[in-house]
């Protein structure tokens, strides 16, 4: 990726944050603390603002820069997670990456997210997305494809009973509610996807 489809991930995905933060905001209010949507929107915002700086580093250092930043400004349960996604991202791929060295990071991340979140796929999480999308990538899906897998894994949490987070204070009321960092997860893979193949 050279400096501009960089950047233009970057404008994107705060984009998609910010247009979808009050939907993120009434998923959250269901079974979470209700300020998902506000504090991504804010952490992306963040992100969007130093853009041009951003997309002048190397995209490991990139990606690194990021994930900082989303943890200093997201706050709440999500900015350590998201931000530990692109910090470990940067920490392992390379600055020109192929499918293979993308894979291989991208399930070191989702390693990275697991044990800081101390959680596993199938308690209601961002894992819940992360995963299949990790899966969809190893069986060579193209990127509209892993973004309907995102999708569709972000609606498989709505039956699922909150183990992990703020949800899981509700034991079974957490039922029946779409996660709603499932669902930002979902977003920004579909954003990302779409970008790229848009540029290719």
């Amino acid at each position: 990726m050279d400096k501009l489809d960089l950047k233009t991930l970057i404008l994107v995905t705060a984009d998609t944050i910010a247009a979808h933060a009050e939907e993120l905001t009434r998923l959250d209010q269901a079974i979470g603390d209700g300020d998902h949507g506000l504090n991504m929107k804010r952490g992306f915002e963040a992100v969007r603002a130093e853009a041009d700086t951003f997309a002048t580093k190397p995209l490991p250092d990139a990606l690194k820069a990021i994930g900082t930043k989303l943890v200093m400004t997201v706050g709440g349960a999500s900015g350590p997670l998201f931000g530990t996604l692109f910090m470990a991202l940067g920490k392992e791929i390379s600055a020109e990456p192929d499918r293979a060295n993308l894979m291989a990071a991208f399930g070191k991340a989702i390693e990275a997210v697991a044990a800081r979140g101390k959680s596993q796929v199938g308690q209601k999480t961002m894992l819940d997305v992360l995963q299949p999308v990790h899966d969809g990538l190893l069986q060579g899906k193209t990127g509209s494809e892993i973004a309907d897998v995102a999708d569709s894994a972000a609606d498989a949490t709505v039956p699922m009973k909150a183990l992990r987070g703020r949800a899981s204070f509700l034991g079974d009321r957490s039922i029946g509610h779409m996660d709603a960092g499932a669902r930002s997860t979902a977003l920004l893979v579909r954003a990302v996807t779409e970008t790229i193949e848009g540029q290719a």
